[in-house]
């Protein structure tokens, strides 16, 4: 039988090309997001009785027990949560000299604080069961630090926060791999590079320079890579942190 996969921040590019690949390999999914109606356009373009969705904000502690049940509910079991979501405060992405208190602790909270709040509820469902496999995802920006020349004379950044939270996920990773170990789950992240996503032409050329083939990847490119981990050839990695960017940290 094959198994029951969660998506948080499912309606994200690699949400989307990760839901499609895990219907063509026959998965059941779930999919979470806070964004009702591109949830609702998910479900009608992929028109599958082995996918559920659920809007829901899991920032909000009481919500990831209400999507636990909702998985067991639909599909009996949830065996792996690959977890894509993003949430951003009104002042997310300003430079560092403007960075405003309020906003800093809203997405401190909500893009890591919320996720060790996620995973303690999930690790507890997954000792019940005494299994799971879990995938969260950081970025390269949380292994070193910005190329702030590729910024130069566009209006883009990368903010001091993103870098923290993104460090942060790779060691709460590591962390909770070893605190639970020899309990059957796998608990693993990937950092990708720059995700393509209408960003200006010259800060495309610039970050295709600091690569080795592409540039900035499709979210194919990272769904392959997840679609791995959920597999059984994936049986014995955990704790790991594993890059997927065209050679931008080499």
């Amino acid at each position: 039988m094959k198994q029951v996969i969660g998506i948080i921040g499912a309606c994200g590019r690699i949400g989307s090309s990760l839901t499609e690949q895990l219907l063509i390999d026959g998965y059941k999914i779930i999919l979470v997001d806070i964004n009702k109606n591109k949830l609702l356009k998910l479900k009608k373009n992929f028109n599958s009785a082995n996918l559920e969705i659920l809007c829901l904000d899991l920032t909000k502690t009481k919500n990831i027990d209400k999507f636990i049940k909702f998985g067991l509910k639909k599909f009996k079991k949830i065996n792996a949560v690959v977890d894509c979501s993003y949430p951003q405060s009104a002042g997310w992405g300003i430079k560092f000299e403007n960075l405003k208190e309020n906003f800093l602790k809203e997405d401190l909270f909500n893009q890591l604080g919320s996720k060790i709040i996620l995973c303690q509820k999930l690790i507890k469902y997954f000792l019940k069961v005494k299994e799971g496999n879990l995938i969260l995802l950081s970025s390269i920006m949380g292994v070193q630090s910005p190329k702030f020349e590729l910024y130069y004379k566009t209006k883009m950044t990368s903010p001091i926060e993103y870098s923290a939270v993104k460090s942060g996920i790779i060691s709460v990773t590591k962390y909770l791999s070893k605190y639970y170990k020899n309990k059957n789950i796998r608990i693993n992240c990937i950092s990708p590079g720059g995700i393509k996503d209408n960003q200006p032409k010259l800060f495309q050329k610039k970050y295709r320079n600091a690569c080795n083939l592409k540039g900035l990847l499709d979210g194919q490119d990272v769904s392959n890579l997840i679609l791995f981990l959920l597999s059984d050839k994936a049986k014995y990695i955990t704790g790991q942190n594993l890059i997927i960017d065209d050679g931008w940290t080499s």
